[in-house]
């Protein structure tokens, strides 16, 4: 039951809280088990609000009322195991409303580093949670001109068939995870350690009917169990092989001859994972957790800008980058009389080695002959924790109140390293940046009468480089009939400019083709980090009708993120070095919009049947400055699946996407020109089907066979975006796969 508390026992809880923890934040994920008023079974349509214990209603947090706001969704690891990845969560994510898959940048370099983009924001404004912990690997890559990174995201670390479940947060809802969720928040939560030994392995493999695609293959473990009465275990791991494409794939589609068209690249993966989770007593646990990832690529051939050579060439089939992953985390999860709490202090540690690349002109991200290699090295250090208080004041409510802490570090000798083109007195010997940055924040979940739950927020950032920010937020849900529920937010969002961009030491070169075309060019043009960025600002709104009728539910969410500050490469010198080159720095830009509207139907046609599908559908995206979209995304998706539970043992499913015209960009902003027609490709509309049958022996084997892309459409990569508008990227064919998963 819902208790009274009074302000003194607030004050005396926060303190105490500050003094256990030292800090606090709302980043992580409570864990079920240890808040003490169970909310665990609210519906994720949201179709109630509360649930009935026998005659006691019980509210839930202010984070748990958020996941049932309209731009959330959830796959389960039941959906996984029916639909597994070839290698990268992102396969699965990708087929959930709002969701898509894109280059780090509308430029089309690294087209195939294709990344979780949400409505339309770009990945860079998709911040990946890994069990309620930011996951930011991708910061240790070079941030290029166009704003392209080669990297394959953050949506890889974990093995497949380790997740209980993937929450996806767009739209006002994601907003209190603070700096980097403009677009929204993919939060991977791993299975828990179990009561009882279990163990499993899982093999899989698939195989492209094309002999010029990479044939992928893993093998994954877990176990779990009691090593005490009161501490237990769970320990998982991997390793998986996914082969690069065939360097040739794309030479009889690409728009130059001369370029160096690479496939999708290749990666080899090893992830071990270790938790012992402590039941101190009834009423505290205390988690130690410590994992290892390590993700190598086989090269292809890619470039930044095409760039090929004896040298690239000579690398194809190599381990050009390796990027290594160490976290441990400390966690702390209470119950008290007053309510229940959380702490926790993690680290991690990412290093990422490889060859080194130039860093001007053509050769800008090509791996460099005779350079040797570099380690650049990100560590974060991160305290946070929370409070989770029920109140009593006239109405019913839960508050929660926190804070975060975080210390970021990079040193990139490779990125900021001298090149010979360095202005006169410039000083490249520093190559370590850091950052400071800590938030409070609180939210309170109110029930205003049976039928309606607002959950006004604010999170304050202070960052010791960008000063301080306010996110204000205000969701709310109103259930208008048994069956009708409407449901809305606003929130302001916010992104720290990077590492790279805020670094003044940082500069890329281009001898002139990459520099304004409107301006005369002696020498080229070099493009300079600025400490003087302002934050990245989103105002995101949605609003949503959800019908539940039990055996089918449809809802409708329109959604809007209108976007100012944006950072982006400035075209324009500030000025002119004794010698005519010119000089440039990343700068915040004019203003963006995004709108577009979402939605689900999900019908029980028989008891064994369901049908479910989503429909996205951008009603605009564009840069007011440009008139270019944020990201180059589909005007409609459409996901639909059929699954049908033959018997107890055997199940089939039949899912289909179709993606509607990729419009190809009009302006390249680098050189301030409008592009050639001829070169503003379109994509246009194109389905994919995929098929896969299940049969269980016992509760100790089972086996998955299925076919991806069952009538084999192909798309391959023409180029850039200057080159080949919006044809960027490889689509991979037909191909077969199977699982078998044994366990005990």
């Amino acid at each position: 039951m819902v208790s009274r508390f009074n302000l003194s026992h607030l004050t005396l809880a926060v303190l105490a809280m500050t003094g256990a923890s030292a800090l606090s934040a709302a980043t992580l994920e409570i864990d079920p088990d240890k808040v003490p008023v169970q909310t665990t079974d609210l519906p994720v349509d949201g179709s109630r609000q509360a649930i009935q214990l026998e005659n006691t209603r019980v509210l839930g947090t202010a984070e748990e009322e958020l996941k049932q706001a309209p731009g959330v969704s959830i796959i389960t690891a039941e959906d996984i195991k029916k639909r597994p990845p070839v290698n990268d969560l992102s396969d699965i994510i990708r087929r959930e409303p709002g969701v898509n898959l894109t280059g780090n940048s509308s430029s089309g370099a690294r087209g195939n580093n294709r990344q979780i983009d949400l409505r339309g924001m770009g990945p860079e404004n998709t911040l990946i949670l890994i069990d309620g912990k930011p996951s930011t690997s991708r910061n240790a890559v070079r941030y290029g001109w166009s704003g392209d990174r080669d990297t394959r995201g953050e949506t890889n670390w974990v093995p497949a068939e380790a997740v209980e479940r993937i929450e996806i947060l767009r739209g006002p809802a994601a907003t209190r995870y603070g700096s980097g969720a403009m677009g929204g928040v993919v939060n991977i939560i791993t299975k828990r350690p179990s009561e009882e030994l279990k163990g499993s392995v899982t093999l899989y493999t698939v195989l492209p009917e094309d002999d010029a695609e990479g044939v992928g293959k893993r093998a994954n473990f877990s176990l779990s169990g009691p090593i005490t009465d009161d501490l237990i275990f769970r320990v998982y791991g991997s390793a998986n092989k996914t082969d690069a494409d065939d360097q040739k794939i794309n030479a009889d589609h690409q728009a130059f001859e001369e370029s160096l068209m690479a496939g999708r690249e290749g990666v080899r993966n090893k992830d071990i994972n270790g938790l012992l989770s402590w039941r101190i007593n009834p009423e505290h646990t205390l988690d130690l957790e410590s994992s290892y990832s390590r993700q190598g690529n086989i090269f292809a051939g890619d470039t930044m800008l095409n760039a090929g050579g004896a040298f690239v060439e000579s690398q194809v089939g190599k381990e050009t980058n390796i990027m290594q992953r160490s976290a441990f985390a400390l966690t702390h999860h209470g119950d008290f009389d007053w309510g229940s709490s959380m702490a926790s202090l993690s680290y991690d540690l990412t290093r990422n080695n490889r060859l080194n690349e130039g860093l001007a002109g053509w050769g800008e991200g090509a791996p460099s002959d005779g350079a040797g290699r570099f380690e650049s090295r990100l560590r974060n250090t991160r305290a946070t924790g929370e409070l989770d208080i029920p109140l009593s004041f006239g109405t019913e409510q839960v508050l929660t109140v926190g804070a975060e802490y975080l210390y970021e570090s990079l040193n990139d000798p490779g990125s900021l390293r001298p090149q010979g083109f360095d202005p006169a007195g410039f000083d490249r010997s520093q190559t370590k940046s850091t950052a400071r940055s800590h938030a409070l924040f609180v939210e309170d979940n109110i029930e205003l009468g049976s039928d309606t739950i607002v959950t006004p927020g604010l999170r304050y950032d202070h960052h010791d480089r960008f000063g301080d920010n306010f996110s204000p937020s205000l969701n709310a849900s109103h259930q208008i009939t048994d069956a009708l529920s409407i449901k809305g937010g606003i929130a302001r969002a916010y992104k720290t400019p990077n590492l790279y961009q805020a670094n003044p030491n940082y500069l890329l070169y281009s001898r002139g083709a990459g520099c304004n075309s409107g301006e005369v060019n002696i020498g080229g043009c070099y493009l300079l980090g600025n400490e003087d960025l302002k934050p990245e600002i989103s105002v995101n709104k949605e609003l949503g009708l959800a019908f539940d009728q039990g055996t089918w539910r449809t809802s409708a969410t329109y959604f809007r993120n209108d976007y100012k500050n944006k950072i982006d490469a400035g075209n324009e010198a500030l000025f002119r070095l004794p010698n005519g080159r010119r000089i440039l720095q990343w700068e915040n830009k004019g203003k963006a919009v995004v709108e577009g509207v979402e939605g689900n139907l999900f019908i029980a046609l028989l008891p064994s049947l369901d049908w479910n599908t989503n429909v996205t559908y951008m009603i605009n995206s564009e840069d007011k400055e440009t008139g270019e979209p944020l990201s180059i995304i589909p005007k409609y998706t459409v996901n639909t699946t059929l699954d049908w539970d033959a018997t107890d043992k055997l199940s089939f499913q039949v899912n289909g996407t179709y993606y509607g015209k990729q419009e190809a960009p009009t302006y390249n902003a680098r050189a301030n020109e409008t592009l050639d027609r001829k070169v503003q490709k379109d994509v246009d509309p194109y389905g994919l089907v995929g098929i896969s049958s299940g049969y269980a022996f016992n509760k100790n084997l089972s086996v998955r066979i299925g076919i991806n892309n069952l009538f084999d459409k192909r798309l391959y990569r023409e180029g850039n975006s200057d080159e080949a508008g919006a044809l960027t990227y490889n689509e991979a064919g037909r191909a077969y796969f199977a699982s078998m998963t044994t366990s005990f």
